[in-house]
Parts: structure tokens; sequence; C-alpha cells
């Protein structure tokens, strides 16, 4: 029986600099459940979340050199590339093409069991402590991680300055953490 391998995340880090691929089976072991949860999150399908999870891990793989430590933890990196990712592949073309063709009445994917409907993920209730924000606060989360809007894009959607934005998710986040201690 094989010992199992832990490592440090410098020690990773540098595993995988190295292309070693007994790292990067440990990295997609102890990360994957994570960032599937994130892009779930966004998608709400299964198939197309282990899809884009798939795509996002081929990517870590071929663009790993571009990982910079002093920017950042590695999960970050990795969350940032994911969740862009999957917001890429919801507004390309041939994804909104797939929806358009789902959602007609008649086609084959829209026949469900009412039993099996599933609830968007909101496993530790954000969505219910949402209500206790100011309207504007509130729209700016709501956009931001349930929709997967940028905040350049909550900006221009809104008609609001950038800053603005910012300062308002900055003090959102802090009312809901407060809320969830």
């Amino acid at each position: 029986m094989q010992d199992i391998i832990k490592y440090s995340e410098e020690e990773l880090v540098l595993q995988l600099q190295n292309r070693n691929q007994q790292a990067f089976s440990y990295l997609y072991d102890n990360y994957a459940a994570a960032l599937n949860g994130i892009i779930y999150r966004l998608v709400e399908d299964k198939e197309l979340s282990e899809d884009i999870l798939q795509e996002a891990f081929v990517k870590i793989w071929n663009n790993f050199s571009n990982y910079d430590t002093t920017k950042g933890r590695l999960f970050t990196w990795m969350l940032n590339l994911t969740r862009n990712l999957t917001i890429d592949t919801l507004r390309s073309k041939g994804y909104k093409k797939q929806s358009k063709i789902s959602s007609d009445e008649n086609s084959v994917s829209n026949y469900a069991d009412n039993n099996a409907t599933v609830e968007r993920f909101d496993a530790i209730g954000i969505r219910k402590q949402l209500s206790n924000l100011k309207p504007e606060q509130r729209s700016i989360i709501d956009m931001a991680y349930f929709n997967g809007y940028t905040q350049d894009e909550i900006s221009k959607e809104m008609g609001i300055p950038l800053g603005t934005v910012k300062t308002r998710m900055r003090s959102a986040i802090l009312e809901l953490r407060k809320m969830l201690q």
C-alpha cells in the first residue's frame, strides 16, 4: 500500500511548477469538490458543472506558469480562474443557443421529476440574510454572488460608479459577516 503524500502549499506549488503529475492528482483530489461547488452555484447543472470543472483543471495545468505566489494563495488563483471560465461559458454563444433549445417546452430535457428538484445552492442561508441588508447592498450582492456579475458589470448595469459598487459590496460583506457570527 502506498503512503499518502501530503503537501504544504509551498511544496505543492513547487511540485506543480516542476510539472509533477502526482502533485496535480493531489491538487485535484483536494480542491475539485470546492471548485465544483462554486461552478454548480453559478450554472445549476450537474453535467455542465462537471464539464467546466474538467476544463478548469486542464487550464490550471496548462497555465500554472502564470500563477504568482506573491499575488495570492493557490486556491484563490484557482477559484478566480474557475469562476472566470464558468462566466465565460455562460456568456458563450454555444451555451446560450443550447439554453434556448433546452428551454423549448417540447424539449426532452424539460421532463423533470418534481421530487428531484434541486434548490439553488444556499447551504449557509445567505439568501435569507440578504433581506436584512439595505436594498442597494442586497442588489449588488445578489448580482455578484448569485448571478455571476463582475463589479465592473454591476457598475454599468446599475449606472453607478465602480467605486460605489466596491464600497457597497464591502459594507454588505461586513454586515453579512456580523449576521453569520
